[in-house]
Order: structure tokens, then sequence, then C-alpha cells
């Protein structure tokens, strides 16, 4: 009996380690900050995605938005409206409906490409995603986007991704015109 006992002793230790990380991550979490805790992982922007060569992820942490104009063999998850007004407007709609956005950060802006990255952090533990927007004109001063939403941590997201995406997406429905 003695053997068994002296045996479960590193089980019942490792045990009652990870018990008290886990106990302690959330306290952590909030002295600390979520963006100083999660900085151990890498920079909460995982920089910019190039959507004609976008290749998604093997694990279910991200999601896509696309037309279905746009090249490249990425499967979206969404398939993007068009508007009934230009890249230029669409871009300025998509600042009003991002307006009432929680703990949103815009990171990068090129103009020239037309595409805008975000990072944004879940509500609760602050996890990092990042948000990628492209902006596209189409014929006849109609427009659309892209948009890759990605998590910094974990191998699934639970679907806050694509929740994400649709939210963004029915916020912007409000405030810009889609096209018939």
């Amino acid at each position: 009996m003695r053997i068994a006992r002296r045996a479960m002793r590193p089980v019942t230790i490792l045990i009652a380690s990870l018990g008290a990380v886990v106990a302690l991550l959330p306290l952590a979490v909030l002295l600390l900050g979520p963006a100083r805790i999660w900085s151990v992982f890498g920079p909460a922007d995982l920089g910019p995605v190039d959507f004609a060569r976008l290749e998604r992820r093997s694990s279910p942490n991200d999601a896509l938005a696309r037309p279905d104009a746009l090249p490249g063999a990425a499967r979206a998850d969404i398939a993007a409206p068009v508007f009934a007004i230009d890249a230029r407007a669409l871009r300025a709609a998509m600042a009003r409906a991002l307006a009432e956005e929680r703990d949103l950060l815009r990171v990068a802006v090129d103009p020239v490409a037309g595409t805008e990255r975000y990072v944004q952090r879940t509500p609760l533990l602050g996890f990092p995603d990042t948000i990628d927007v492209l902006y596209l004109d189409l014929p006849e001063g109609r427009g659309t986007l892209a948009l890759y939403s990605r998590s910094q941590l974990g191998y699934r997201d639970l679907g806050a991704n694509r929740a994400r995406i649709e939210r963004w997406l029915a916020r912007l429905t409000r405030v810009a015109p889609v096209a018939p």
C-alpha cells in the first residue's frame, strides 16, 4: 500500500499545480491586464494577409467573408455582400459601423492597396484576434469587401471569429446600402 501512495504523490502534486495555475490565471489577467499576459505569446497583431494567396488555417480558429469575384482559392465561410457604393465610401461606412465595437484597435491602413487591419480583444479574458479588411471597387460604382478574422491563441475559437464577421457585416449593412 505504501508503494501505491508514493506513486500517487507526484500525480497529486501535478494535479494540484495545474489547478493552481488555472485558478490564478483569471486573477493575473485582472491584475496585470490581458495585453501584458498574452504578449508572452507574441504580438497581438498577426500581420497582413494577401487575400489572393490566402490559405486557411488547419485549426478551426479563423473565419473568412469574401466575394466570389475575388481571386484565390480560400473557402469562404460567408459570401460578402455587394454594396451600392464604391470602395472609398464603403471604407467610410465601415468606420461608422465599427464605432460601436468594443476593444478594437486599428493597427494598419494601406489606402493604395485598399486594406485595413484591426486587433480586437475578446470581452472576458482579452484574447487578441487580428482582422484584415480588403475594400474592392466593382463596376457601376458598386463595392464589396473581404474580411479575414483569426485568433492568435488557442486551437478553437468557439465560433468567435465567424460571429465577429457576421456582426460587422450586419452593422455595415445598416449604414451602407446593399446593391439590389
